[in-house]
């Protein structure tokens, strides 16, 4: 479902702001709120002016308006149908929703075949939970199932299709659910992986990878 100008998740609902580098962005109750995580992939987030973006799991939509900002052309996907809404109000806000195309789905699910990206982001929600934990729309965005790699394993399987040959994925994830794991998982893919930044969290390190496609 590709979100347009009028859509029901961005009527006037409670909201907070956050702010980042002087910029303000709107954050609605039912959406993850941007952490460390989120700062430390904004922080480190470098586009070309050509380039092509994905940010999945957009939230609030705080990493694709700073992508939009610099690039050609960003497409933001998020499972939750506030989130794509609270985006949305985020781009027009910066004016970047002309080249900022939102769309509510399940990861690649809503993308078409032959879709391809400079850059793919992903703040996946990597903390690991119990099975009988409830969920709503806000526990989306941090909950990686029992070990936190449901959502990192899924994106890993099919991210390589979407990105251009040269491209790359800046993918943040939790010491708690196996670094080392991913970067195997990459490298066996055949890009080049590493560490890119990491900041301690509670009784975690949140990591950056960064891969690069050959």
């Amino acid at each position: 479902m590709r979100l347009r100008h009028q859509n029901n998740a961005m009527r006037r609902i409670s909201s907070k702001k956050v702010f980042f580098e002087g910029k303000s962005f709107h954050v609605f109750e039912e959406v993850y709120e941007p952490s460390e995580d989120t700062f430390l992939l904004a922080e480190n987030l470098k586009v070309g002016h050509n380039e092509i973006v994905l940010d999945m799991g957009t939230g609030c939509g705080i990493l694709a308006v700073i992508s939009a900002l610099k690039a050609r052309q960003v497409v933001a996907v998020d499972v939750n149908p506030h989130a794509a809404g609270c985006a949305k109000l985020n781009a027009m806000s910066h004016k970047v929703s002309e080249k900022t195309d939102l769309i509510c789905g399940d990861l690649f699910g809503p993308l078409k075949e032959g879709d391809l990206f400079d850059l793919i982001l992903f703040n996946a929600p990597y903390l690991p939970i119990e099975e009988d934990e409830s969920k709503d729309w806000i526990s989306c965005g941090w909950s990686g199932g029992k070990t936190g790699r449901d959502l990192i394993d899924r994106f890993l399987k099919r991210a390589s299709s979407y990105l251009k040959p040269g491209g790359r994925i800046l993918l943040v994830q939790s010491t708690l659910s196996d670094v080392e794991q991913t970067l195997e998982e990459l490298k066996r893919q055949g890009f080049k992986a590493r560490i890119l930044a990491e900041q301690k969290a509670f009784f975690e390190n949140v990591t950056l990878i960064e891969a690069s496609k050959p």
